[in-house]
């Protein structure tokens, strides 16, 4: 049995230091490709047709502001497209329709697309707009961007090269500084698109349209088999689908569009749940191709890091599980020396990590040090939230189909969001189990202290910071009056 249990925690743990030393790899790459630019390009004299695409379901409080926002970005006003594409059942119809009237009036060409089905969901919708859209390229944002007014001025000149599908941009935070919730989402996401996004472009990587403040040469999405509901991130199955068929993409890390973090808890998790289930789903449905393909052996290898990273959060549960009795049997049961002094490299991983964020921190903000402050609170609700993501991971593997849930804002109207049905108020049964490893890792605790294991406390107290913040934060957020 203590065979069993240390053979499992060091399969598991080699999981979570392989995935982690990527980052190492990635930081090399950082490095390698520091002074590559993009081919310096500006506005075509003759502008080509743009359709905005602005795909939203309930989403009353931030509607208008994503309407106005777009209304105002510079480009002439006969070579703009804007497709409302609203699958909304409550008043954000309204809402909605009423900012289309106003801004038609003005002269906009903007259309109100209202389906009576979510069939295909987000995809779906897309799809619909896509068979009427005028315009060559297709731009899309979702329902919490505020899109800045140069976006069109800054990504369409970069398809002077006609082998360029799509144009990336970065994603910034409008409500970043509001809580501990809302910044270490931040830190998180900085480092997807400072370093992963801008890294696996310059070096000829695959990267994935992040399904919103990105635009697309219509030609592309249609050379690639359209948009696909088989999988809940249709983003990234249309990226990987179009850069097989050969299309370059660009990402522009100094451009940046502004949207809103999820600033309740269970709205983290729906969004955390549909990423991680969805990149999951894609990877089973596109690994084949991509291993069949005529790519280098370096860039299906990334590919394949790309597309299962989400793999690790079973193996954060297990090894979180297996860490109490681990400590139990190192000091009960000898003959295990060797492997113990063998886990000490494990560390490495985590040094990597932090590694990861200082860079994406630094490359963006001056003050990168006190950001960093945030690094023990990001990475405790990395592991708090691992259950919720397991579950998403085992059923991706098990092929259980769910729906596209949206993830709510509340835009300006903070207030009267917080006394809406919006708030996603149920509470799941992944929280009993929260609260369960909670108590498991305070009774871990005690026992590590007992056996004077100090080394391995600051790991156990930060998997009961994880799951006891994830769980209290849930049961507060749904409950709150």
């Amino acid at each position: 049995m203590e065979s069993a249990i240390l053979i499992t925690y060091f399969i598991s743990l080699s999981i979570l230091f392989g995935f982690g030393l990527h980052g190492i790899i990635l930081l090399y790459y950082y490095k390698k490709t520091a002074n590559y630019k993009h081919p310096e390009c500006s506005m075509p004299d003759n502008a080509p047709k743009v359709t905005i695409q602005l795909p939203m379901f309930n989403e009353m409080f931030v509607v208008d502001r994503l309407i106005k926002a777009v209304c105002e970005i510079n480009y002439p006003i006969d070579k703009l497209e804007i497709q409302v594409l609203d699958d909304s059942t409550d008043e954000s119809q309204s809402i909605a329709k009423e900012a289309v009237k106003v801004f038609s009036e003005k002269g906009f060409n903007i259309k109100y697309i209202h389906r009576t089905n979510r069939s295909g969901y987000k995809a779906g919708a897309l799809k619909a707009g896509l068979e009427t859209a005028e315009g060559e390229f297709v731009a899309i944002f979702d329902a919490d961007f505020v899109p800045n007014k140069d976006f069109l001025i800054k990504t369409i000149p970069h398809f002077f090269n006609p082998n360029i599908g799509m144009v990336q941009t970065r994603w910034e935070h409008l409500n970043e500084e509001d809580s501990f919730l809302t910044k270490a989402q931040a830190l998180a996401l900085d480092g997807h698109f400072v370093i992963e996004q801008q890294v696996r472009n310059k070096a000829g990587f695959f990267i994935n349209f992040n399904g919103t403040a990105g635009i697309w040469r219509k030609s592309t999405i249609l050379d690639a088999g359209n948009w696909q509901p088989d999988t809940l991130t249709e983003d990234l199955d249309l990226s990987y689908r179009a850069q097989l068929r050969g299309w370059k993409f660009v990402y522009l890390n100094d451009v940046t569009s502004p949207a809103e973090l999820p600033a309740d808890i269970n709205a983290l998790k729906t969004q955390q749940f549909r990423w991680t289930k969805g990149a999951v789903e894609t990877a089973k449905k596109l690994l084949p191709m991509v291993f069949k393909s005529k790519l280098s052996l370096k860039t299906k290898l990334e590919c394949f890091v790309h597309l299962t990273s989400n793999i690790v959060f079973p193996f954060i549960i297990i090894v979180a599980f297996l860490n109490v009795p681990v400590v139990i049997i190192k000091n009960t049961v000898g003959g295990y020396d060797t492997f113990y002094s063998l886990m000490s490299i494990f560390v490495l991983a985590s040094i990597s990590t932090f590694l990861f964020y200082m860079f994406a921190q630094r490359a963006i903000h001056l003050d990168w040090r006190r950001r960093l402050l945030l690094f023990p609170v990001f990475l405790a609700g990395s592991m708090g939230l691992a259950v919720n993501n397991t579950k998403a991971v085992l059923e991706a593997l098990f092929n259980k189909k769910t729906g596209f849930a949206r993830t709510p804002k509340a835009g300006d109207n903070k207030t009267a969001w917080k006394k809406m049905s919006y708030k996603q108020r149920r509470v799941g049964s992944m929280v009993i189990f929260e609260m369960v490893m909670t108590f498991y890792f305070l009774v871990g605790i005690i026992i590590s202290a007992r056996f004077m294991e100090i080394a391995a406390i600051p790991f156990q107290f930060m998997f009961l910071m994880g799951f006891g913040t994830v769980a209290y934060m849930s049961l507060k957020h749904a409950l709150a009056k």
